[in-house]
């Protein structure tokens, strides 16, 4: 393999470059003048100029890093999960990779490892505990290494799991909607602060843990309203959900291997993520920057309404992909119900040919369309079949058949609304 040589100042490998912590990190060292090379996994192509390719879940031996981490002088560690799936475990990516890379920066020089961990108590769930025991044991090793254990975090442009479902429940039309009475404490950190955190972090040789969070902590049902007045929904009437459907939800979302927020996000909200009363002075002291209070960074940031289209369309993503999935599920049944009598009555007259054949594939291409968006595997290509069946559909019996154009319930002239949808559900299928 071979890499780009080190820039003119010091290079900085980001670890999780892709993700969006990363990806913010990243941009803020560049601004400050450091070099970065971007540790991102490389599937199916060559990596970019700027990149490294790694695999946390495979690389867990010291020499597996080695030659990862040519001129690299600093190593930003801004890689994880929040659900386990296959090979991508905890155990793997919080604690065996990074601990095999720290362990490789030993062996090679690189002597500073800024390290982002989560707050929260190990007793919240296997993704809080797998974090800390690397906190602990880099922090065991001969490095000049600092791990950050920032609160919720949060953007003014963009968002992504739970803060996306935040935003959303704080944009409903009519009234924001909170877990239970929203009375639950947090201290949420802005990813522009907290990137610059890591700026500082990289820059220096402190060591330690550091809570990071904003001024002071606030009610979850404040940093609700204060969102969406930001975004200019009017309205403050709250509804509260109760926390047993929550759980229920969120016990679901587990099972299904997907959803915003998992049980350990939930058990880490009820229980208050909120840093120690002295953390914010001591990040201050120590790097001579501290996180800002949500009011203060939303006012610097001016909504547009693409704001507000990301927070009110989350909930409708979903909803339009489960009305396409129904759509397919009612047109391929009644394919296969409609007798061969009422088929051949439908084609009289066309060239159509055989129409028991034809509308009998039709229907079972649809259910296998159907359930292969059920499914989530590359939903983007399940949608742009469906875009391309509706469409050759359209125009072959709107020629053969173009009495169907002015059926009283809309016949074809419904896939007028159909297309669009679809290419509307195919941009929503990109949630990241």
């Amino acid at each position: 393999m071979s890499f780009p040589e080190a820039g003119p100042r010091r290079t900085v490998l980001v670890i999780g470059a892709n993700g969006f912590l990363g990806g913010h990190v990243a941009a803020a060292l560049r601004r400050a003048g450091f070099g970065v090379v971007l540790g991102v996994r490389v599937s199916g192509r060559a990596p970019a100029a700027d990149e490294r390719p790694i695999d946390l879940a495979t690389m867990t031996r010291p020499e597996d890093w080695v030659p990862v981490l040519a001129g690299v002088d600093i190593v930003v560690n801004a890689a994880g999960i929040l659900r386990e799936a296959g090979p991508q475990t905890f155990d793997a990516l919080h604690v065996r990779g990074p601990l095999a890379l720290a362990e490789a920066c030993v062996a090679c020089g690189v002597r500073r490892f800024v390290q982002v961990s989560a707050l929260g108590a190990p007793e919240d769930g296997a993704f809080i505990a797998s974090k800390h025991a690397f906190d602990d044991a880099l922090l065991a090793l001969p490095l000049d290494a600092v791990v950050l254990r920032p609160s919720i975090v949060y953007a003014a442009a963009g968002s992504y799991g739970g803060t996306s479902l935040l935003r959303a429940l704080a944009a409903f039309p009519g009234a924001q909607w909170l877990p239970g009475r929203g009375e639950w404490a947090i201290q949420p950190v802005a990813m522009d602060d907290l990137a610059e955190l890591v700026v500082a972090a990289a820059g220096n040789t402190v060591r330690g843990v550091f809570e990071v969070g904003g001024p002071v902590p606030m009610r979850l049902a404040d940093y609700q309203a204060t969102w969406r007045r930001w975004l200019r929904i009017p309205g403050t009437r709250e509804v509260h959900v109760p926390g047993g459907l929550v759980s229920a939800q969120v016990w679901l979302w587990e099972r299904l291997g997907r959803g915003p927020v998992g049980e350990t996000m939930w058990r880490m909200l009820r229980r208050g993520n909120v840093t120690q009363p002295d953390a914010h002075a001591h990040v201050r002291d120590a790097f001579g920057v501290a996180p800002r209070a949500l009011d203060v960074v939303l006012a610097g940031a001016a909504s547009q309404v693409q704001d507000r289209w990301q927070a009110q369309l989350y909930f409708l993503a979903p909803t339009l992909r489960a009305s396409i999935i129904a759509l397919w599920v009612l047109s391929g049944i009644a394919g296969l119900r409609a007798t061969d009598a009422q088929l051949h009555a439908m084609a009289s007259g066309s060239w159509l040919g055989d129409a028991v054949s034809l509308a009998r594939a039709s229907a079972w291409l649809d259910l296998i369309l159907a359930a292969w968006l059920a499914i989530g595997w590359r939903p983007r290509l399940a949608l742009g079949l469906m875009g391309l069946s509706v469409l050759a559909y359209t125009l072959v019996f709107g020629i053969a058949l173009p009495a169907l154009w002015l059926e009283p319930l809309g016949g074809l002239a419904k896939n007028l609304v159909v297309l669009p949808a679809l290419a509307v559900a195919w941009v929503l299928a990109d949630r990241r």
